[in-house]
């Protein structure tokens, strides 16, 4: 009896410890502690059906109880189901044939091989049920922004566990270029997908995502978190630069400047977090020229012409303009592409080029938002005119039609724009 004593308290405590590290529920804990014993009772008599199993976690014990039935010396037909008399009274003197006979099983008298069997079947249980635990938790998380302390650095991938000790990974291919992890430090990252192949979950972060900084934007900006604004499209070079484009729902808040913030407050943060990636933020429109225009930003463009069903855009600049229009290593028109979801092609406008060298009074539009409304100024330009000699020289009946403009609207703005010159 001393072997018992000693072998039960270890086995439960090893239970005790698995729930309080996975917050395991009692129910479960108990189940999973007397599946363990049935089964290794199954493999010994063949069946666990005529066996009582009772497990009581907080008292750190258990007791296992055999049931047969009595019959006559010499008719034992099934030593597991069944007890003679005689046996039968050893236990209790006044058992008589047919009754049941409940008799406490000392699972260490099983020897060595039964309980070795019974801690490789707890230990096996224990983790299936610590992966089904990890997949439930995060299956339905993807998308989320996680902090996690990193723990180990390989060569393809980070291994960060979070706030449970469970294990995520960072592969190489999510992690931003410039970033430098240390051991023990708190990064975040946004959930990106959840597999659990053959009982094996992995949980995928992605500091690369747009959904990252898409995340990010949400958590600094009030006005996205509350619907008045809201992010219509990300283009990400991860650690270099990315362009954003939003758009309002109240005319009285200005969707860029709810998310730069006075002085940049906003995305300071984010840039930080992004290892000085810089954000580019531009108004959303449905008008595909306007977006290209302002997704090409800073560049002045001249004219577009936009081929809808093959997604192509040939856009002409100012030589001067050309070089802002591709940006440093190409990345400001890849990003432009990536946004609009065109093929952008950029070319010099030459004979612009030459009409402004004939006459430098020319003037951009928007230097005109002080009397004209700058919708007013979008919507012109969205026919491809940047310059007020370019509206001038328009047919006024182009300008109302092609703009979508009243006619009063228009007389307004070319009375503007010839006031100008005459000065």
């Amino acid at each position: 009896m001393a072997k018992s004593t000693t072998q039960q308290p270890s086995m439960i405590e090893t239970f005790r410890e698995f729930k309080e590290t996975k917050n395991i529920d009692r129910t479960t804990l108990v189940s999973v502690l007397e599946e363990s014993f049935r089964n290794v009772i199954a493999k010994i008599f063949g069946s666990d059906a005529n066996f009582d199993v009772i497990v009581n976690p907080d008292k750190g014990d258990f007791e296992i109880y055999r049931n047969r039935v009595v019959v006559p010396d010499g008719e034992v037909s099934d030593e597991n189901k069944e007890i003679a008399l005689s046996d039968a009274q050893k236990i209790q003197d006044d058992y008589e044939v047919g009754e049941d006979v409940s008799e406490r099983v000392d699972f260490a008298k099983f020897g060595r091989r039964a309980i070795l069997n019974l801690r490789q079947t707890l230990a096996s249980k224990i983790l299936e049920l610590e992966h089904d635990t990890l997949y439930n938790k995060y299956k339905d998380r993807v998308g989320e922004i996680v902090s996690g302390e990193v723990y180990q650095i390989w060569k393809r991938e980070v291994l960060v566990i979070d706030d449970e000790g469970n294990e995520l990974l960072l592969p190489k291919s999510e992690q931003i270029p410039s970033d430098n992890y240390r051991k023990n430090e708190t990064i975040k990252a946004v959930i990106a997908r959840v597999t659990n192949e053959n009982n094996n979950p992995k949980i995928i972060l992605s500091r690369t995502s747009n959904l990252f900084l898409q995340r990010l934007l949400e958590a600094e900006v009030p006005e996205i978190a509350e619907g008045l604004v809201a992010i219509r499209k990300i283009a990400r070079m991860p650690g270099e630069r990315a362009k954003i484009a939003v758009e309002s729902f109240d005319d009285r808040i200005d969707p860029v400047g709810a998310c730069v913030g006075v002085k940049g407050s906003r995305v300071h943060g984010i840039v930080r977090e992004l290892c000085n990636e810089n954000l580019d933020v531009i108004n959303y429109t449905q008008n595909i020229k306007l977006f290209i225009q302002r997704a090409l930003a800073p560049a002045q463009i001249s004219s577009i012409v936009i081929d809808e069903e093959n997604r192509h855009a040939d856009v002409s600049l100012r030589p001067e303009e050309v070089s802002l229009a591709i940006g440093r290593s190409g990345q400001n028109i890849k990003l432009a592409s990536m946004l609009t979801e065109y093929t952008i092609d950029v070319f010099r406008d030459v004979q612009q080029d030459s009409l402004d060298n004939e006459d430098e009074e020319d003037i951009y539009l928007d230097e005109f938002n002080d009397e004209i409304d700058q919708w007013v100024i979008d919507a012109i330009k969205a026919m491809g005119l940047e310059t007020a000699r370019q509206v001038l020289d328009a047919p006024r009946d182009m300008l109302i039609a092609k703009a979508d403009l009243e006619e009063e609207t228009v007389d307004h703005l070319l009375e503007v724009l010839r006031a100008e010159f005459a000065k």
